[in-house]
């Protein structure tokens, strides 16, 4: 299985700063010592294009962005200090969700080991999210192949907002969203499903309205490939999140959306999203639960084209 990872996902912030950013080394590290490595390639992304970041952003964005002309106030709301790095790696991460999404719909599954930055709006960042990752490969697969009917399935615990509102007014993609309901953003912007969870939602409580919701989604929409946001921050010990879930019960997540993808035979590209608990070996975990739930997907794939 074709698994999209840079170094650049690890850049330096600053020492004070809370974003855990070494969790995305540590997971490249942990699946190429892994027993899953022989079976996973590891694919250096292409850093996403103007004319593929412009299909969803606007381009005076894109611009001060790039050249480092954003606003203190704009800066503040990505929540990350800006530099020629951050930029980078944004680019890469949206590349790497494009060029998951056009593996997956060749052979099954793929995984982007960064990505899920679904805050971003069309002119401005926030929430940790420069460019918004998922939009950027439902158009450019759109682009690429006319017709695509794409769903986005966002299982970070935060409300995915920002797609949303990209995504609102475009009928080839359906966005569904099971987050915090006290969470950020205070705003909500209302996507196709949503669904709110109160705090301290344990797993079984999480999977059965997960369960009720892709069942609304198979008689709303028939999509060709997901896009998948398997954030580990619906975890009962991440710092935002807020929900009760465990690792067993964030495993068994993975397995309801596998298992709705495999009914179906629909291609999966799956992109990692939020983690923010203390400890990284937690947000490490549980990335690493979802990694193998899709390589088990791609493998059964692989088995039924033979």
């Amino acid at each position: 299985m074709k698994v999209f990872y840079t170094d650049r996902y690890s850049i330096t912030l600053p020492p004070q700063h809370t974003f855990p950013m070494p969790k995305y080394r540590k997971l490249g590290e942990r699946l190429k010592n892994s027993r899953l490595a022989d079976r996973l390639t590891f694919i250096h992304p292409h850093a996403a294009t103007n004319k593929e970041l412009i299909r969803v952003h606007d381009p005076d964005y894109i611009e001060r962005l790039e050249a480092g002309r954003l606003t203190a106030k704009e800066i503040r709301r990505i929540g990350l200090p800006w530099s020629p790095d951050l930029v980078a790696r944004a680019r890469h991460s949206a590349g790497a969700t494009v060029d998951a999404s056009f593996a997956a719909l060749e052979e099954g599954a793929a995984v982007n080991l960064g990505g899920g930055t679904h805050h971003a709006h069309a002119d401005f960042g926030q929430g940790y999210c420069l460019l918004n990752d998922s939009a950027i490969a439902s158009r450019a697969v759109k682009a690429n192949q006319p017709g695509r009917k794409i769903l986005i399935l966002d299982c970070d615990v935060h409300q995915g907002n920002g797609t949303a509102s990209l995504m609102k007014s475009d009928r080839d993609v359906f966005t569904f969203s099971i987050h915090g309901e006290n969470n950020f953003p205070h705003k909500k912007e209302p996507g196709d499903l949503d669904i709110a969870l109160p705090d301290n939602t344990k797993d079984e409580s999480y999977l059965r309205a997960l369960t009720d919701g892709l069942e609304r989604v198979k008689h709303k929409f028939n999509a060709d490939l997901m896009i998948y946001l398997a954030g580990a921050d619906p975890f009962s010990k991440d710092r935002f999140g807020r929900l009760g879930l465990s690792k067993k019960g964030l495993s068994e997540r993975d397995r309801v959306v596998f298992d709705f993808c495999k009914a179906r035979r629909l291609p999966v590209a799956v992109t990692m999203a939020g983690g923010y608990a203390p400890d990284i070996d937690d947000i490490v975990d549980i990335h690493q639960q979802t990694v193998t739930a899709a390589l088990a997907y791609y493998n059964e794939w692989l088995q039924a084209v033979q």
